[in-house]
């Protein structure tokens, strides 16, 4: 338990990098207040949701993608917050779409992508 703590703790320690630089450059100290203010996206469901859909979609042909997909999904679940976040569906939606592609591969199934 104690190294999944440090790795949820770490987890949260990289979601609040800005690593498109100074996003409040030229904003008063007002407006730097109401934007911190507001309710965010989580970006590890956003990452979940489209590796879901990844694994929803090759995986009935390759059986780990879901799998790792399922556990990105379920770990980085912990790192949601209520307060400061708003939108847990993309973490449910990813997890869905993963156990969905790993029944797939396990009934031996598969769909046609039409790209």
């Amino acid at each position: 338990m104690k190294v999944f703590k440090k790795i949820i703790v770490y987890l949260n320690k990289l979601k609040n990098i800005d690593i498109m630089g100074d996003r409040y450059e030229g904003l008063s100290a007002k407006d730097k207040e109401h934007i911190d203010s507001l309710p965010t996206q989580n970006p590890y469901g956003i990452i979940g949701l489209i590796i879901g859909a990844i694994a929803f979609a090759f995986g009935p042909k390759f059986g780990f993608i879901p799998v790792i997909s399922l556990i990105f999904c379920i770990v980085t679940m912990f790192t949601f917050d209520k307060e400061k976040e708003d939108n847990p569906w993309p973490f449910f939606i990813g997890i869905l779409l993963s156990i969905i592609g790993l029944y797939m591969f396990i009934k031996g199934e598969a769909h046609n992508l039409i790209i």
